[in-house]
């Protein structure tokens, strides 16, 4: 069930929040001596205490999974599509992370789709910006007074949960019961605290929250042990409601949680590529930035959101304090996260250079521990003619990796291999490393002296490198999630189709065989031949299509689904012989192209 794997989710960061809250308690009993224990029941304040943040902390968790279950898929599509330029995607982070409610999911989110190529840093950069924006409906909801409302979510959502057999419903319940407990954990936290309104010592202690600088140290070092800044805006508008924090002293604390929630991404960028790390750096440095850019203008913030913000003259004192800052401390989060955005978003470029500097692309040899190049000379790079035929004969190497991964494909999808197809999908991380070190060799080839001649060489072998490492892609991004969804939906494919399939591939590992020997050893003929396959290829399309068509009508369990993964699978297919075509085209003069295709450097 949701709320069991939400409990083992966060069961040990809950352990150490106890942990640390009875040392403090325990730290705290040398004081009660003095005479206070007549005023102060520590004990059952404890409990209520550590209780209440228990419940805070597993409604907050069972809410963002329900809330996963119910758009996160739909949220992934989104945050990998639409980040054309650096405001959609900032606009596209506010909306995911208001969604899936956490700004460190959304962070590492990106940083898996860096690590699969579907997303570029700078891409990323916008992102993550406005990630920040979407974190602060969590403080909105929070600064709602709604607790008397608790126990009745708790008690509709478990109804939903446990009673409904629809599993939407059952999730809509999960999140509506997840909402309940972040309230009734509020709600015990605030009874708990009350007493401590008239306890002098701790008042005390509070005065201490007014230097900022203290305040953000607290809440960044509390952010990063429970892993959520959402969490900790609560907790802060739990004291605020009782009067012990005053709303500079709160906007301090929020800004800390912003510091704290970049462990999470940080956590998640380890033993990952270096785009990955670079994009954990960037949550970081935004955060931070916007951090040292407000800290000076605290008071300012506070008299803006004070005048914008609902007031309470008819009380006084403590009450009109828990009153009216825990609202102001939500709109001051809202605010300087929205400000910071508007201002760094048109320095997404800058923010890409730096941590690119930071994390430099050399050296590789930690990522090529696994697979390295084997022609690469730096000793020939003073004579381009030979450096350009060791480009060539790495070009060559690098094949052979994509060429085997066409090879063990098919069979995968066919024979319904998830391992297989998690090997695949691992080679094309060799096939990245080849290729990053190929383009590096190149850049430095580049640098030298070189003739005309030997510069359009280059930069046809440019070309047929990156068609080559497009084949990888469309193998691991495309083919092998083909054959990650077939396994999923439990459909089969006939031995009729898979006939076709296998003889359509036959050819298309023909052409890129082909293009891969045309590019390595500037084989002319091999080039021609790859071309004039055009033709076969389109056939076999067409006759794949028709069979598809006429099995369209069969009486087949998910038969639709199949049909639309076996056409996908023929359309991928196509596009291996297209870039393959590319490929071969880099050998031949533009006027041959023109003779043998139609037109030059077509895109198939």
């Amino acid at each position: 069930m949701a709320y069991l794997k939400s409990f083992n989710d966060i069961r040990v960061r809950l352990a150490a929040v106890f942990v640390i809250g009875l040392i403090a308690t325990l730290g705290a009993f040398p004081a009660l001596a003095g005479g206070s224990e007549n005023v102060m029941n520590w004990g059952v304040m404890g409990m209520q205490l550590f209780g209440g943040l228990a419940l805070f902390l597993f409604g907050m968790e069972q809410m963002a999974e329900a809330l996963k279950a119910v758009a996160g898929e739909r949220m992934k599509t989104i945050l990998a599509k639409l980040t054309s330029n650096r405001f959609m995607g900032a606009t596209t982070g506010a909306f995911v992370t208001a969604v899936i409610q956490s700004s460190s999911v959304t962070t590492v989110l990106v940083v898996g789709f860096i690590t699969a190529g579907l997303m570029s840093l700078s891409q990323s950069v916008g992102v993550i910006m406005g990630a920040n924006i979407g974190t602060t409906i969590t403080a909105q909801i929070v600064a709602f007074k709604v607790t008397k409302a608790a126990l009745l979510m708790i008690g509709g959502g478990f109804s939903m949960l446990f009673i409904s057999k629809n599993e939407k419903i059952k999730q809509y319940g999960a999140m509506l019961m997840g909402l309940g407990l972040v309230f009734f954990g509020m709600s015990v936290m605030s009874d708990a605290m009350k007493p401590l309104r008239s306890y002098q010592p701790f008042l005390d202690l509070m005065v201490q929250m007014e230097n900022p600088l203290v305040g953000i140290l607290i809440a960044a070092a509390f952010t990063g042990l429970v892993q959520s800044s959402s969490a900790t805006t609560g907790i802060v508008i739990v004291m605020a409601s009782q009067g012990f924090i005053t709303l500079p002293a709160g906007i301090a604390l929020a800004f800390g949680a912003n510091i704290g929630t970049c462990v999470t991404a940080m956590l998640a960028s380890i033993g990952k590529p270096r785009e990955a790390v670079r994009a954990a750096l960037v949550h970081v440095l935004f955060n931070v930035a916007g951090v040292v850019l407000w800290f000076l203008f605290i008071p300012q913030l506070a008299d803006l959101v004070t005048a914008i913000s609902q007031a309470h003259p008819e009380l006084t004192g403590i009450d009109r304090l828990g009153a009216e800052t825990p609202r102001q401390i939500a709109n001051a989060h809202t605010i300087f996260n929205i400000a910071n955005t508007l201002i760094f978003i048109g320095f997404t470029t800058q923010f890409a250079r730096l941590v690119e500097r930071l994390v430099p692309d050399r050296p590789m040899e930690e990522e090529a521990l696994a697979v390295t190049a084997k022609y690469l000379e730096p000793d020939l790079l003073s004579t381009p003619t030979f450096a350009l035929d060791r480009v060539r004969m790495e070009v060559l190497h690098m094949g052979e990796t994509v060429q085997t991964m066409i090879d063990k494909i098919m069979p995968a999808i066919l024979s319904g291999n998830k391992d297989s197809l998690e090997e695949i999908r691992q080679m094309d991380d060799e096939v990245d490393i080849l290729y990053e070190q190929i383009l590096d060799y190149m850049g430095k080839i580049s640098k030298g002296t070189l003739t005309e001649s030997q510069t359009q060489e280059l930069l046809n072998l440019m070309t047929a490198l990156s068609e080559l490492e497009n084949i990888g892609d469309t193998v691991e991004t495309n083919l092998v999630d083909l054959g990650n969804d077939r396994i999923d939906a439990g459909f089969s494919i006939s031995e009729a189709t898979a006939t076709v399939l296998n003889d359509f591939q036959e050819v298309v590992k023909k052409a890129l065989k082909g293009a891969i020997l045309a590019v390595a050893h500037n084989n002319r003929e091999a080039a021609e031949e790859v071309i004039r396959m055009k033709d076969e290829i389109s056939t076999l399309a067409d006759s794949a299509a028709i069979h598809q068509a006429s099995r369209l009508v069969a009486e087949e369990p998910n038969r639709i689904a199949a049909y639309t993964t076996e056409i996908d699978i023929i359309e991928k297919q196509k596009r291996i012989y297209y870039f393959s075509k590319r490929m071969a085209k880099t050998v031949l003069a533009p006027d041959e192209q023109i003779e043998l295709d139609g037109e030059p450097g077509a895109a198939g």
